[in-house]
């Protein structure tokens, strides 16, 4: 089975204010990166009210509709902006990920990247913040669980910046469990050790500043995939940021494009051995262009080494 792989030319319409990390810029690198690449290739549909309100109040999704305006952009928050086609392209995230997960459990493909933005983990039950709109892997575990009847998934989030978003959407659901390794002290402030969840359901890994991908690969083997495991999930999702790279920006982690590989390589040989190889991978950080190119090819590339 191919890796398929979920985008849209509408996520290009969330135009941002010049000099803005999360950039249109961003998607059309990765296209670029991903030309030759042989992937199922799937345009991502426009998520449902439904959907979204599988982690988001109706209201909530409304007012995020109704605050995207006919001209220019306007400022949900000091980082978080929309423009008249702001919504629809969060949406093309929702339906994508859903999208993605219909195609994994109905055997057209082994695993699954979905390149849309803005991105997700940061958007909490009903507050828009750090570029995201909607929780758009949480609604992909939800999906999963709630239309298509699974028990039980992980969500493995290795952004730079703590999934605050799906940590607040999955904190009261023993059916997910959340693990987050994230660098701090870093923006948005959470994410410490002690954070657990209403079951014991959340698993957070706080990384130093400086700190590398061995580090990171320790901290994997030692503390997460253990608790994973444990949790007997039938499918994994994961938030892929590719913004603790060393050349990004935002952040002073050091991780290079060959650890990227080695994380994904390693959350592959897990989803083999725990979830049938049933993965399900969003985009969400990455801010330096050349790095997140390379990285998110180099991610593609373990999975379509995994698809069977």
């Amino acid at each position: 089975m191919p890796t398929a792989y979920f985008t849209h030319t509408d996520c290009l319409d969330h135009i941002t204010p010049d000099g803005h990390p999360e950039q249109v810029a961003r998607l059309r690198v990765i296209e670029q990166a991903l030309a030759d690449a042989d992937l199922a290739r799937f345009n991502a549909p426009l998520g449902t009210v439904e959907q979204a309100t599988l982690c988001h109040p109706a209201d909530y999704v409304s007012k995020i509709q109704a605050a995207c305006p006919d001209q220019g952009t306007i400022s949900l928050d000091g980082d978080t902006h929309v423009c008249q086609g702001s919504y629809t392209a969060a949406m093309r995230g929702v339906g994508g990920i859903c999208a993605a997960v219909d195609t994994v459990l109905d055997g057209t493909a082994q695993n699954a990247l979905c390149a849309t933005r803005p991105p997700g983990h940061h958007a909490e039950t009903q507050t828009p913040m750090g570029f995201c709109l909607f929780g758009t892997v949480a609604i992909g575990a939800k999906y999963a669980m709630e239309m298509r009847g699974l028990s039980r998934v992980v969500i493995v989030d290795f952004d730079v910046h703590h999934g605050n978003g799906t940590q607040d959407l999955v904190w009261n659901d023993p059916r997910i469990m959340f693990a987050s390794s994230q660098q701090m002290p870093l923006w948005p402030g959470s994410g410490y050790a002690s954070e657990t969840g209403a079951h014991d359901n959340v698993i957070n890994l706080p990384l130093d500043p400086n700190a590398t991908g061995a580090d990171l690969m320790d901290a994997y083997t030692n503390d997460i995939f253990p608790r994973l495991a444990a949790h007997k999930p039938d499918m994994l999702f994961i938030s892929a940021g590719f913004d603790a790279h060393a050349d990004d920006p935002l952040a002073n982690l050091n991780f290079t494009t060959d650890e990227f590989t080695q994380i994904t390589e390693m959350l592959c040989a897990f989803a083999d051995t725990h979830c049938g190889g049933r993965v399900v991978s969003t985009l969400e950080g990455g801010y330096d262009l050349p790095a997140l190119a390379d990285s998110v090819a180099a991610h593609v590339n373990v999975l379509r080494s995994h698809a069977k």
